[in-house]
């Protein structure tokens, strides 16, 4: 699995001008994408890593202020983009596999103690956030 963590003030993700997922104070938008050998155990680790990260204000973790996290599916974390122009995105897992590995994630959150806001998976969404720092991190599991 391949995460994007942003550090932000506030995030949204609007679907069909419907606001589906929020977090109004200072959290973390966590935008996740999975590819085909990604599994349960892969999920649950990144999880727990990104819980555990000390990258908000005073170098505290999500868990250590109970700060939320607003997860959005991302399967163009997997672009092959060294030949041409246009993206391949073979090595995105289909979304048959990568859904229920993206619910788990953020089941792994929630289990964790997280509040946990999540786009809607497969969907056109508008992502808004404010960036706080700015702070973005990749992470691989």
């Amino acid at each position: 699995m391949r995460a994007v963590v942003q550090r932000v003030s506030r995030a949204s993700v609007t679907v069909d001008g419907e606001v589906v997922g929020a977090i109004d104070k200072p959290g973390l938008l966590v935008l996740v994408g999975s590819t085909h050998d990604d599994t349960p155990a892969k999920a649950e680790k990144l999880a727990a890593k990104i819980w555990g990260l000390r990258i908000l204000a005073g170098e505290k973790s999500c868990s250590d202020v109970g700060a939320p996290l607003l997860v959005v599916s991302q399967f163009t974390l997997y672009a092959d983009t060294r030949k041409g122009r246009r993206p391949s995105w073979s090595d995105a897992a289909p979304g048959e596999v990568a859904e229920p590995l993206i619910e788990h994630f953020c089941a792994t959150l929630r289990g964790l103690g997280a509040t946990v806001e999540t786009g809607r998976f497969g969907a056109h969404m508008e992502v808004a956030l404010v960036n706080d720092g700015p702070v973005t991190l990749i992470l691989e599991s």
